[in-house]
C-alpha cells in the first residue's frame, strides 16, 4: 500500500493524455495496438519514477515538511525509508529503460538505424529529467526549470514520439495537439506551484511562481491553459473535425470555469483540488477525441 501511495496513482492520467492523444490522431491511418500499449505501459513507468524521484528529492531538500499544503508524501510521514527509496528508484529505472528500449526496437525495425538510436536517447533522457526534476545539486525543478520540461516531455515527446512509434509517420501539423496537451500540462504544475508558493520560497525552490509572485502566475497559468485550448481548437477545425471528434471540447467547459476560479482565489490552499480538475480534462480531451476518431470511422 506505502508503494501504490508513493508512486501516486492521481498522477497517472495527466501523463497518459499524451500518448492517447499520439494515438488518436493516429487512428486514421497505420495503427499498431502493440506500440500503442507499449507507449501506455513507459509513460507509467515514467511517471512512477518521476514521482518516486519526487517524493525522495523534496524530502531530501527539505522542501516536504509539516508547512506543504498538498498531499503528505511517503517519506515524509516515514512510511518508506531514504535506502529503501534509493532501492526502488533504482529498479524502476531500470524496468523503465528496459520498456523504453523494448518499445524504441519495436516502433522503428522497419526504419533506418538512426531512428532506433533518437529514440534511444529519448528513453535516457525521459529518465534523466524524471529524476533530476528534484533530485541532486542542479534539480532543474528548483530553478524554474519544470515547465520546459513537462511541455517538452509530456507535450512534444508524448504525442510526437507515441505518433511516430504507433503510425511509423510524422506530420507537423500534429504539432497542434501536442502543444495542446503541453501547454495544459503546464497548467497543472503551476497549479502545483502556487498551491506551493510560500513553502517552496522558504526552502529556496524558485519555482516561476515564485520568481513572478502569485499575482503574475495567474496570468501565466491563463496563457498556458487558454493557448492549451487554442491549439486544440484550431486542430479540430484546421482537420476538419468530425462531429463525433468535436465532443472532445466538452472538458473546456470546465477549463474555463476553472479560469474563473483562479482569478477569484487569493488562498493558495484552494489551488489544490484544481490540480485534479485541469489533469482529468487534459485526459479526457484526449480519450474523448480517441473516442470519437473511433466512432467516425
Amino acid at each position: 500500500m506505502k508503494w501504490i501511495k508513493a508512486a501516486r496513482l492521481r498522477t497517472l492520467p495527466l501523463s497518459l493524455a499524451g500518448i492517447v492523444m499520439g494515438g488518436a490522431i493516429a487512428f486514421n491511418g497505420q495503427f499498431n495496438t502493440l506500440i500503442f500499449w507499449l507507449c501506455i505501459a513507459t509513460a507509467i513507468c515514467f511517471q512512477v519514477l518521476s514521482n518516486f524521484a519526487n517524493d525522495y528529492g523534496d524530502f531530501a531538500k527539505g522542501t516536504d515538511n509539516n508547512d506543504r499544503i498538498g498531499p503528505k508524501r511517503t517519506m515524509q510521514v516515514g512510511l518508506i525509508s531514504k535506502n529503501e527509496m534509493k532501492i526502488a528508484l533504482v529498479i524502476t529505472s531500470i524496468i523503465s529503460l528496459g520498456l523504453g528500449g523494448y518499445l524504441s526496437y519495436l516502433g522503428t525495425q522497419l526504419m533506418e538505424t538512426q531512428f532506433l538510436i533518437l529514440f534511444l536517447v529519448l528513453g535516457i533522457l525521459s529518465v534523466a529529467s524524471a529524476i533530476n526534476y528534484t533530485v541532486g545539486k542542479r534539480a532543474y525543478g528548483y530553478s524554474g526549470m519544470g515547465d520546459i520540461f513537462v511541455f517538452l516531455f509530456f507535450g512534444l515527446v508524448g504525442v510526437l514520439g507515441s505518433n511516430f512509434l504507433i503510425s511509423s509517420s510524422f506530420s507537423w501539423f500534429n504539432l497542434l495537439p501536442a502543444m495542446s496537451i503541453g501547454f495544459l500540462s503546464v497548467g497543472v504544475l503551476n497549479l502545483n506551484n502556487m498551491r506551493d508558493e510560500h513553502n517552496d520560497k522558504a526552502n529556496n525552490k524558485n519555482t516561476i511562481v515564485v520568481k513572478l509572485g502569485l499575482r503574475k502566475a495567474k496570468f501565466y497559468h491563463f496563457g498556458a491553459i487558454i493557448k492549451g485550448m487554442v491549439f486544440w481548437l484550431a486542430f479540430l477545425i484546421l482537420n476538419k473535425a468530425t462531429a463525433w471528434q468535436y465532443i472532445s471540447l466538452l472538458p473546456l467547459f470546465i477549463l474555463i470555469k476553472h479560469l474563473i476560479l483562479v482569478y477569484k482565489t487569493t488562498e493558495n490552499k484552494e489551488f489544490d483540488p484544481e490540480l485534479k480538475k485541469v489533469a482529468l480534462s487534459t485526459f479526457f480531451i484526449s480519450i474523448l477525441y480517441f473516442l470519437g476518431t473511433y466512432l467516425s470511422c
